[in-house]
């Protein structure tokens, strides 16, 4: 499998300009391909593909500073975002987009702690060693203004080792509750730099601001990685609740589920369910939290109002339940009900 390893490139004033230039020119080639891509469905009503738009681009890479083979990486991106988002017109790139110079395995050499790139050397932290040869890669930059240079690297998969069978409640208290009673939690980190964060954006002071935020991200980000990479380790099959975030965003409760990260968390267990070789499974979700997992009746508290409501009782046959527990018991019962390789998304969603 494909993982992506990324390191900080350390900084000047002449890296951060050299990379700069460049990420500029790959926003002119991008508006080019949106521009010359729009053109053509109106005037001919053809949808051009990555390969229409190499003898377009053809003999720019040294014009622009770049590597011919990064020109024909940021078309075949354009046209994968262009039908992922199914618009005649994508967004433009300007000053105000973050940095991307995308770039192939021909068109670096990575040796120690440097990458080579353009005729141009570039060092990075060098945190950890590269498990192979590069595939693909990229330099971004990020909302402080920070350049990253990620390398993409084929690594083999690990052997299936854990034994646990769960289903996983995603919540914004608990926001892991296993069916084994085991829970994950964090405190808030909205919530704690809230004070901070609301004195600097009255100050008006953005580099601050900014630095708050890239703060409570990387947090997050911390925790859901150890978090999901001990339920890789210990688990062979996994069953998540397909939470309703969306419906979840219009309540007073917003920030706690934004906060809470429930896609970040899913996305992780998926693609390290392909490492890891465990069985993982999303489901609908919907009526576990008040529905006995003893008796299977609908008994439990129901509503916002009910959400207060941390452990209730069974009128029908008088079992005691922690609601989270309770509610990832029975996603990991339709869990088991659900054919592998099948998963449940049986909500419906409509089209915006």
């Amino acid at each position: 499998m494909i993982l992506t390893y990324q390191y900080r490139v350390k900084e000047s004033g002449s890296v951060s300009n050299q990379l700069g230039r460049m990420a500029r020119s790959v926003n002119f080639v991008w508006n080019f391909c949106n521009e010359t891509s729009v053109k053509a469905v109106r005037d001919r009503s053809e949808w051009l593909s990555e390969y229409d738009f190499h003898p377009l681009t053809k003999g720019a890479a040294k014009d622009l500073g770049l590597h011919s083979q990064t020109i024909q990486s940021i078309a075949g991106e354009y046209v994968i975002r262009r039908k992922q988002f199914k618009k005649l017109r994508l967004r433009w790139r300007g000053m105000k987009s973050l940095g991307w110079i995308p770039f192939k395995k021909d068109c670096v050499k990575v040796h120690g702690d440097t990458v080579k790139y353009c005729g141009k050397t570039f060092a990075f932290w060098k945190s950890r060693e590269l498990p192979g040869p590069v595939k693909t890669g990229s330099f971004s930059q990020d909302a402080r203004g920070r350049w990253y240079v990620n390398f993409q690297c084929e690594v083999a998969e690990k052997a299936l080792g854990g034994t646990r069978v769960i289903g996983i409640d995603l919540g914004c208290k608990d926001q892991v509750t296993c069916s084994d009673s085991v829970k994950y939690s964090r405190e808030n980190l909205t919530r704690k730099y809230l004070e901070k964060l609301a004195k600097a954006q009255r100050a008006g002071r953005l580099k601050q601001t900014r630095t708050i935020h890239a703060k409570i991200a990387n947090k997050r980000k911390d925790w859901a990685h150890k978090t999901t990479t001990e339920i890789a380790r210990t688990c062979k099959v996994v069953v998540v609740g397909d939470i309703n975030s969306k419906s979840l965003m219009q309540t007073k409760m917003a920030k706690s589920v934004a906060d809470a990260g429930f896609a970040q968390i899913k996305s992780m267990l998926a693609y390290k369910a392909i490492r890891h070789q465990f069985d993982y499974r999303e489901i609908n979700e919907s009526g576990t939290t008040v529905t006995c997992s003893t008796c299977l009746q609908k008994t439990g508290p129901s509503g916002l109002s009910g959400l207060s409501v941390r452990e209730w009782e069974c009128s029908g046959c008088q079992s005691l339940h922690d609601r989270d527990v309770n509610a990832s018991t029975n996603i990991l019962r339709l869990g088991h009900q659900t054919p592998i390789g099948n998963p449940l998304p049986q909500r419906t969603r409509k089209r915006a």
